[in-house]
């Protein structure tokens, strides 16, 4: 008898809570002007919900400043897309792109990055919660899953049905409980 795979699911330690990412991006802004690499290493995790190693992948030709907009090449067999940036945000992320004397944006090891997030961090969760973050953010602005799994990269919808599952529970219990 085959053994039924587990799925995956959420919970509140494997991504940022409002108060904890409103810390996040506070300490991210204080910090942006005197440790550019590592503050926009992490406001792209955040803001465009990429992996970790898609993070430190990204280049300077995989920026658009026309669609300002980050082009992420998916890993684990997920697909490649086109992230919008704010106008602001891309803004810095171009200034800061200038001073990078090489084609990576962010020239630095995986241990480093994950040293960096434990340094700006506003509670010990992984890395990877910026992704979930993200995902959890989108799919409550615009409840469509299929736009999560594109901006994800997700080739299958099951693997983004998690947020979809996860915000609509946590909103329902909410509803019938408080």
């Amino acid at each position: 008898m085959a053994q039924q795979q587990q799925r995956y699911s959420l919970n509140k330690n494997k991504y940022l809570l409002p108060y904890e990412l409103d810390r996040l991006e506070k300490i991210l802004d204080d910090f942006i002007e005197s440790e550019p690499r590592n503050c926009q290493a992490l406001l792209r995790a955040l803001k465009t919900g990429a992996r970790a190693q898609e993070i430190l992948n990204l280049k300077k030709s995989s920026l658009n400043p026309y669609e300002e907009s980050i082009l992420i090449h998916g890993l684990k067999g997920s697909n490649d897309r086109e992230i919008p940036i704010p106008s602001l945000l891309f803004k810095k992320l171009t200034q800061y792109a200038e001073t990078v004397p090489d084609e990576t944006l962010f020239p630095i090891t995986y241990n480093r990055l994950r040293q960096i997030w434990e340094h700006y961090r506003p509670i010990p969760k992984k890395l990877h919660a910026l992704r979930h973050t993200f995902a959890i953010q989108l799919y409550k602005k615009t409840k469509d899953i299929r736009l999560v799994q594109v901006a994800l990269g997700h080739r299958n919808v099951m693997n983004t049905m998690i947020y979809a599952d996860y915000v609509y529970s946590q909103t329902e219990l909410r509803k019938l409980i408080l």
